[in-house]
């Protein structure tokens, strides 16, 4: 008779008994379904009597899915056995080579042999190509086992294995999935660790949100996401699976390979790595199948009639589990079973080599199946599937849960000989010195299997399409109301910027595919007027009434709703926007999102993220609102945003502007939508916004080619060939400032200005670097003038330029300015106060700037000294004021 290992205290052990036998009653005589009824109503009705219940987030380590309950696996277990085995091979053989020499390019084993059963089982049965195909977010760490397979399917060649981390030369394959490098095979960048999980959840939300608004048919694609124990301590890996569980993605499947150890060591080697991302993905609504044991554990449980074995494995926590592994049959006998003398026994008959091969359930092809086959038929919730495995599994004592094993890329000869044997890989020992590679004839009974598994599915995997049928993009006169002048009224370029996006989502041709998306404060950027017009989507669509329903601009929940607003979560809202600006290649679907959000918490707060879009080959618009050091001047440091152009500038495919005017922001949008989505240019736009009030003037002739190019001239200087000049250049709400200080200097001293758009700095510095290194690469040719030269070219002209931004931004183009070079920035913690009082703390006013104009004058001997001091004085600045830098 079964006995509860956690047993304690019971004050009435008869009592206990008869309620346990009426239970085993039901289970015997209804099934399970009834038994699990009545426990419910029992618990129900226990809380209502005010009885305090245990927290049911955790069940026993063991498999959720009883061996009665398994989907049975259909195909050939031998031949699949083969396959696998030669997949490691090559997967090993391709690292090791890549070592075999001086360069040492590195590359990982560990991590794909712990995993490779859990590959294996889904490119066998569960991961579709072709048209539909399914959508997979492969563990970096695994690439190396990714690209064996490929190889045995004839895609890859040898030379390709050995270009392995070789990649300059072309035609290498890069180290981890970058789909920036290998454009038409990986489709997500996953190493940096934490990432993949995050764009998964948010991919499987924008599938929903597409098949909702009757976009895209996805029918039951899965998104399927591979990633380790250990990376669940990144936030972003758990970060949003409440998203996932409240939303009930059913299109998702996580897959966790538990190996217990984190590079360098255990995970939670005093604990329970699996019980504790059990408790929670089930408090997130999850569906969590556990894989923890193999078969050949089946019989043993079911012959242990005492409950111990059962409580032996709830007992020990995962060091130990490591150790077995390390330490191999006898220490386990001694350690695990030997804590019990009815373990002993249980185990008697098995030699230490049954008891170190007794395996794991991630290394189970049959239980991994039956785990797989569970949560693709699962309706209404996700599924994590959390699989117990080694890591280095196959290494022997050169690696096999080894707390060195994620460094592992060599195995010396005799290892090599044991890897071999173990796995039955027909290379001769002779043969073994060199490591080849192993592919059997194309007509062999492997590689037949292989190519009929993957045509029953579809197509073979992993496989990006890069390519989609060019979008109708508007013409630039779509936008002709911002590129008139404003008239009496004062607005933002943020409010400029909404009034287009409400143009393009009326668009007949490309309206439906606008995404807004915003993290929260949608109402801060005045974007409140779209929530009746299109919608906030809402899987559920709105099952209350709002309190301001009787309003015009009332919140409006729809399940075809078009904004997606994530709350306040910007690594959310930009991993949906990521899936957006992608779905041209996974979907062939392109959308064009618009995600706005604080400039201060965008580049600054998911850089990394941003990196991985442009890994990506993402297509889209990132708007940064409220930008600027002075712009936000009430929310003080933690909010204004000093750098993120900088920032943007590090991402080569990343293409940003810093406009002032209506007409500018018209410009940039309309040309980048066309240079993205009818052109297919691989680059995606960020351009910032402001929250400020002003005038905005009629767009000048002829400036649409310069403001693209980053700089054109807004206001030349009233006298043709005046005694004293200089050329100011601004860009956003400073670009004003530069206007004002152009009046300053020609009413009080009497010195005339060039007045420039400086649109994008980071552009002209691109397109100058371009310069600088065709004329390095052609010495004797006529050297390249860059734009920015061209156009500042009076070489005895001063140049100041003033922005928003620290110095750095400014400081870019010195090497391209053939003229004494003053640049002004917002160097300094930011803060609260009025817009003049930062900008004149930041020594960025149309003062300051005067007064750098002057001083340059100066320098260059054109004016007296004391014309500067002068201005010192008429300008009440401080020359003792502390930098903003220090203070």
């Amino acid at each position: 008779m079964y006995q509860d290992p956690d047993f304690r205290e019971d004050l009435d052990p008869q009592e206990t008994q008869e309620w346990l036998e009426a239970l085993d009653g039901v289970l015997s005589n209804a099934g399970r379904a009834r038994a699990a009824f009545l426990m419910k109503r029992l618990a129900k009705h226990a809380t209502r009597h005010g009885t305090e219940l245990p927290a049911a987030i955790t069940t026993s380590f063991r498999n959720t899915i009883e061996p009665r309950d398994e989907k049975r696996m259909p195909g050939d277990l031998f031949m699949e056995r083969k396959i696998r085995s030669l997949i490691r091979w090559n997967a090993l053989a391709m690292v090791m080579r890549a070592n075999d020499n001086d360069d040492a390019l590195g590359g990982h084993i560990s991590s794909f042999s712990s995993s490779a059963t859990l590959y294996d089982v889904g490119f066998n049965y569960f991961f579709r190509g072709g048209d539909k195909a399914d959508l997979i977010y492969y563990q970096g760490h695994s690439s190396p086992g990714m690209y064996a397979r490929s190889y045995l399917e004839g895609r890859l060649d040898e030379n390709q294995l050995d270009s392995f981390r070789r990649e300059v030369d072309g035609d290498g394959l890069s180290s981890y999935p970058h789909p920036w490098l290998m454009p038409d095979y990986w489709q997500f960048p996953t190493v940096s660790m934490g990432l993949g999980p995050i764009q998964a959840i948010y991919q499987a939300h924008v599938m929903k949100y597409q098949q909702s608004r009757g976009l895209v048919d996805h029918g039951d694609r899965k998104v399927w996401c591979f990633m380790g124990d250990g990376e669940c301590d990144e936030p972003e890996s758990l970060g949003s699976i409440a998203l996932a569980g409240r939303e009930e993605l059913d299109n998702l499947i996580f897959v966790i390979n538990c190996n217990l150890q984190r590079l360098d060591g255990p995970v939670r080697g005093n604990g329970k790595i699996i019980q504790e991302l059990e408790g929670v993905f089930r408090g997130a609504g999850w569906n969590v199948v556990k894989v923890v044991w193999g078969r050949h554990w089946d019989q043993l449980l079911e012959k242990d009639k005492t409950g111990l074995l059962r409580r032996r494995m709830n007992e020990v926590v995962d060091g130990e589990l490591q150790n077995y592994k390390a330490n191999g049959g006898a220490y386990t006998r001694k350690h695990f079973f030997g804590k019990y003398p009815e373990l002993l026994e249980l185990v008697k008959d098995l030699s230490d080599d049954d008891i170190m091969y007794l395996n794991r359930g991630g290394h189970d092809p049959y239980k991994v199946y039956a785990a797989y086959a569970n949560a693709v038929e699962t309706k209404g919730r996700p599924t994590v599937v959390l699989a117990m495995t080694v890591k280095g599994y196959g290494l022997g004592e050169g690696g096999e849960a080894q707390n060195e094993a994620h460094s592992v890329k060599k195995l010396d000869l005799d290892e090599l000989k044991k890897f071999r044997d173990r796995f039955g890989v027909p290379i001769t020992d002779d043969e073994l010195k060199s490591v080849p590679y192993y592919r059997p004839p194309a007509d062999s009974p492997e590689m037949v299997y292989m190519r009929k598994r993957r045509e029953s599915l579809g197509g073979y995997l992993p496989a990006r399409q890069a390519d989609f049928d060019a979008l109708a993009v508007p013409p630039l006169s779509k936008f002709d109301a911002q590129l008139k002048n404003t008239g009496k009224r004062e607005i933002s370029t943020t409010m400029a910027f909404v009034r287009m996006l409400s143009t393009l989502v009326k668009d007949k041709e490309i309206g439906q595919r606008i995404v807004p998306i915003v993290p929260d404060e949608a109402r801060t950027f005045g974007m409140e007027g779209m929530f009746r017009q299109l919608g906030i989507y809402s899987s559920q669509g709105q099952r209350y009434t709002p309190h301001d329903s009787d309003q015009i601009m009332y919140y409006k929940e729809e399940k075809d709703g078009q904004i997606l607003e994530e709350g306040i979560t910007e690594s959310g809202a930009f991993s949906a926007w990521l899936a957006a600006a992608t779905s041209y290649a996974n979907h062939r679907y392109p959308m064009v999102p618009f995600y706005i959000f604080y400039s201060m918490f965008g580049f600054q707060r998911v850089m990394d993220l941003t990196w991985a879009a442009g890994d990506s080959q993402a297509r889209g618009f990132l708007l940064g609102a409220t930008s600027g050091r002075t712009t936000l001047n009430g929310e003080g440091l933690q909010h204004q945003d000093g750098h993120s152009h900088l920032m943007a500038n590090m991402i080569p495919n990343c293409v940003s502007y810093d406009p002032t005017y209506s007409y500018e922001l018209a410009v940039i949008i309309q040309d980048g939508m066309r240079r993205m989505y009818d052109e297919k240019e691989n680059v995606f736009y960020y351009v910032t916004v402001m929250n400020e009030n002003y005038y905005h003037p009629d767009m000048p002739e002829g400036c649409e080619e310069g403001i693209i190019k980053g700089l054109y001239c807004l206001r030349p200087s009233a006298v043709k060939k005046p005694k004293l000049k200089v050329q100011l250049l601004g860009s956003g709400t400073i670009l004003r400032e530069v206007e004002a200080a152009a009046e300053l200097l020609k009413a009080d001293f009497k010195v005339e200005a060039d007045i420039w758009s400086a649109t994008s700095i980071n552009q002209l510095r691109r397109e100058g670097m371009e310069c600088d290194r065709w004329n390095l690469l052609h010495p004797e040719d006529e050297p390249r003038q860059p734009y920015v030269s061209e156009m500042l070219n009076t070489q005895d002209v001063p140049v100041i330029c003033a922005t928003d931004y620290v110095k750095g931004y400014g400081e870019q183009l010195r090497p391209h300015i053939n003229a004494r070079y003053v640049v002004l920035g917002t160097d300094g913690y930011g803060r609260s106060d009025t817009r003049s009082k930062l900008r004149s703390h930041f020594e960025v006013d149309r003062f300051y700037i005067a007064l750098a104009a002057l001083k340059a004058l100066a320098d260059d001997g054109k004016i007296a000294a004391s014309e500067v001091s002068k201005a010192l004085t008429q300008y009440d600045i401080d020359p003792e004021k502390i930098s903003p830098l220090y203070r």
